[in-house]
């Protein structure tokens, strides 16, 4: 499985439906797992971003087809990284030679 970290931001119609919110997210995570990923954690956040989730996803292409069907809801946007665990990133760093 790969990681994702998604940051998100409520739309202005996801801000006025805010207490609709928890609903959201437990849909969001049986779409997610139907698709074969789950998240790890997730966050409410103070700051440039509303929310956090740390999600594992089968490969790039299920995160994608995930991401788009959240922007489909009208309710967050998204930005997704791609995340790579410490020893991935030993790997990576010790391969530059």
């Amino acid at each position: 499985m790969t990681t994702y970290i998604l940051l998100m931001n409520w739309t202005e119609q996801g801000a006025r439906n805010i207490r609709e919110s928890p609903k959201r997210l437990d849909a969001a995570k049986k779409q997610l797992a139907n698709m074969g990923g789950s998240f790890k954690a997730f966050y409410l956040t103070m700051g440039e971003y509303d929310m956090v989730a740390i999600i594992e996803a089968p490969d790039d292409a299920v995160l994608a087809r995930f991401a788009l069907m959240l922007a489909t809801g009208g309710s967050v946007k998204t930005r997704t990284l791609k995340a790579f665990p410490e020893f991935a990133y030993r790997e990576i760093v010790t391969s530059l030679g």
